[in-house]
């Protein structure tokens, strides 16, 4: 069985080191050695980790996160780089998005980059994710948002009881690009009402 959270693991791996530690990324606030510090408390300080999610713990979080990034930059990319044997088990399932999601934050911060052409049986993978992804994170968008990538099955988002409707089309990857925040990089088409498109658009999206 292909693992592409691996190979994006390692692609990812080879941007942060490529770019430096004090590169932009489109995570706002985070350069990369702030990203870089983020991998690797999610994988390896669970006593942190929960800050990511919960507000009460988040300022603990923080902290070691900062310390983190205060270190070694290539020591630190060197344990992004490899998985926990823990968590190995699980690399698909927990970090697929992850890693898709930000290596695109460090390559598409960065001035010339290019879309990239994914494989096939990468793109119907990202297809899966990109449909959970849509239908949680807008949840609560006041239309329904009919996605449709390229021939894969189209569904639906947001609520059905306004009877509005908008239209999203795009790759998967940059469907789920767009339905973790990342709107302003994503490449989709979005049509219908031109309020509905601009607030989709402008929408607090991601979890």
């Amino acid at each position: 069985m292909t693992s592409f959270a691996r190979a994006e693991r390692a692609a990812l791996a080879d941007a942060l080191l490529a770019a430096g530690p004090d590169a932009p990324t489109l995570c706002e606030g985070w350069a990369t050695r702030d990203l870089a510090a983020h991998l690797v408390l999610r994988e390896r300080r669970p006593d942190a980790a929960a800050g990511i999610m919960l507000k009460p713990v988040a300022g603990h979080t923080r902290k070691v996160q900062d310390r983190l990034a205060a270190g070694d930059y290539a020591a630190l990319v060197a344990k992004v780089r490899t998985p926990t044997l823990l968590l190995r088990p699980l690399e698909e399932a927990m970090n697929l998005v992850e890693f898709f999601v930000h290596l695109e934050d460090v390559r598409r911060a960065a001035p010339g980059w290019s879309k990239r052409q994914l494989p096939q049986p990468y793109a119907q993978v990202l297809a899966a994710r990109a449909k959970g992804s849509a239908r949680l994170s807008a949840r609560r968008f006041p239309a329904t948002i009919e996605v449709r990538t390229p021939g894969g099955e189209p569904f639906t988002a947001g609520r059905s009881d306004t009877g509005d409707t908008v239209t999203l089309e795009g790759e998967p990857g940059e469907v789920l690009l767009f339905f973790t925040g990342r709107q302003s990089v994503a490449d989709v088409t979005i049509t219908g009402p031109d309020d509905l498109v601009e607030k989709l658009r402008g929408a607090r999206l991601g979890i």
